[in-house]
């Protein structure tokens, strides 16, 4: 059918993916190394439309994920963007989890081998695009992290579904609660990568592999692909509805705003502070307490109970 029609990639305007196809193999590159490759909603929505096409393209048997230069991989969401958008607007993080998903949902399903050329740093969200694809070439100087904790999220948009699949339930627990950087070795030994290379040998592995991927049988490995993603599709399934409400809930909270403001202010989180909150009685999950106070002079109601003075009118409580 036309609709089904490969695009060469010139047709494609990206502005934060590079986006190529040659000998059977679609590369998508996240293109934004001045943010360690961070993904913005507009990256997001750059790789669905380069993975759809190459799903489409009966000339690409094999799509390679990777990064810019050698530093990152990926670093996940775009905390800047998350601080400037969402915290305002808690709302709206229910509609960027609502491209996420799709994105997964692509890489996942898309009915050919998917290769992780792990060039960089693997932090959070970007570990979760990793554990997505179904093989992993890593650099040797590769580290990989799980952040949420630290920052005031969940890493529940693939982290707490696949990593207790891939590399056991302790292990998974490990990485999540601690969010320590696991060196590549490491990594290739608990189950989150399947290669380790030298830097300068990572683009003959992959090619290496995508070779031996090609010289398969097409339908045998869509199916054989679908019925590998059963555990990973149950895991996804059963919780990323309620992950994505729970965090676009969650991004009016203290730790949120105290997480990612930390992050952009470039200092560490006062995590004693929220705990000190909530062991002196106080409410830790509001920025200023919970609404109960009342202005006696304007009437003004549902106040934070730790203002001093109204909101509104200015006089003291």
């Amino acid at each position: 059918m036309k609709q089904f029609a490969p695009k060469t990639p010139e047709e494609f305007d990206f502005l934060e993916i590079i986006y190529k196809k040659s000998d059977w193999i679609a590369t998508i590159t996240i293109n934004r190394p001045e943010v360690y490759n961070a993904y913005s909603i507009i990256t997001l929505q750059e790789m669905i439309t380069a993975l759809q096409d190459a799903a489409w393209d009966d000339g690409i048997a094999v799509i390679v994920i990777t990064g810019t230069g050698e530093k990152a991989f990926c670093t996940g969401g775009d905390v800047k963007e998350y601080a400037s958008e969402f915290i305002n607007r808690p709302r709206d993080f229910h509609k960027w989890m609502g491209v996420f998903t799709q994105f997964h949902d692509l890489l996942r399903n898309c009915g050919k081998p998917t290769i992780a050329r792990l060039n960089g740093m693997v932090v959070g969200g970007g570990n979760e695009i990793n554990m997505s694809c179904d093989l992993a070439i890593a650099a040797e100087h590769v580290t990989i992290r799980q952040v949420g904790t630290s920052v005031g999220s969940v890493a529940a948009g693939g982290a707490t579904q696949f990593l207790p699949i891939l590399v056991g339930d302790r292990r998974a627990r490990e990485i999540l609660l601690l969010n320590e950087p696991i060196d590549a070795k490491k990594a290739l030994e608990w189950g989150l990568v399947n290669y380790v290379v030298p830097y300068e040998d990572l683009d003959s592995k992959v090619q290496e592999i995508a070779e031996k991927l090609i010289n398969k049988f097409p339908e045998c490995t869509r199916y054989t692909k679908q019925q590998l993603n059963f555990w990973k599709d149950f895991a996804w399934h059963s919780t990323i509805g309620h992950a994505k409400d729970w965090l676009s809930l969650h991004f009016s909270s203290l730790e949120t705003h105290e997480g990612m403001q930390g992050f952009v202010e470039k200092r560490n989180p006062d995590y004693l502070k929220i705990r000190e909150k909530a062991k002196t009685g106080m409410a830790s999950e509001t920025l200023w307490g919970a609404n109960l106070r009342e202005c006696k002079s304007c009437g003004a109601k549902y106040l934070p109970e730790e203002f001093n003075f109204c909101g509104k009118c200015g006089n003291s409580l």
